[in-house]
């Protein structure tokens, strides 16, 4: 896999608020953070172009609110701002980065950025609407499904499924579907390094 050097990395949603397990409830994939952070540290090390966004939620008891402590980027997100490559801070409140502020879509294209590495929370719903908008947009879309966590999720007519069976599904959905290719944060780093 080549990793050109205007290769975006797009860092969603990794924010404070998502460690509150009373609210979210089981997550899966424990190893995320630790994987976004060497995402985080490849791309700002070899000066390749981050995207940081923030879900500033409007519900009153969201962890995610406006203002609130929650509503902040994990410690190592933050840490790694400031990289040495072009940076957008994107807001939004929606499940789409492409949704925010300012204009994600605008920024890419003035950059001349056609490839986007997706990482961050949640698996199935802010990352995965996020590459499949990309897709449909025309970028080559990089999903790090290693370098994302989910929730357990319950649906209708008590159906439930876990984290990792949401997980699951979105890889084959996207990759099945052509919206993205489902790749290893171990693959996206070494690639970026070489």
């Amino acid at each position: 896999m080549e990793i050109t050097q205007n290769t975006a990395l797009v860092v969603v949603d990794v924010q404070k608020g998502f460690d509150d397990a009373a609210y979210w409830g089981p997550r899966n994939n424990p190893a995320a953070d630790g994987n976004i952070a060497s995402l985080i540290t490849a791309w700002k090390d070899t000066g390749r172009p981050v995207v940081f966004v923030r879900h500033d939620s409007a519900g009153p008891d969201s962890p995610l609110r406006a203002g609130s402590a929650g509503n902040a980027f994990k410690d190592y997100v933050e840490a790694g701002r400031g990289s040495a490559g072009p940076e957008l801070l994107v807001t939004k409140s929606v499940n789409s980065a492409f949704y925010g502020t300012p204009d994600l879509h605008a920024w890419l294209r003035e950059a001349g950025i056609t490839r986007i590495v997706l990482a961050g929370i949640q698996t199935n719903m802010c990352v995965e609407t996020t590459a499949r908008m990309a897709g449909n947009l025309g970028y080559d879309v990089l999903f790090a499904l290693d370098a994302t966590h989910t929730f357990d999720l319950a649906g209708p007519d008590g159906l439930h499924l876990t984290a990792d069976e949401l997980a699951r599904a979105t890889a084959v959905s996207l990759h099945g579907g052509g919206f993205a290719r489902v790749v290893t944060t171990a693959a996206l780093t070494t690639a970026a390094r070489t």
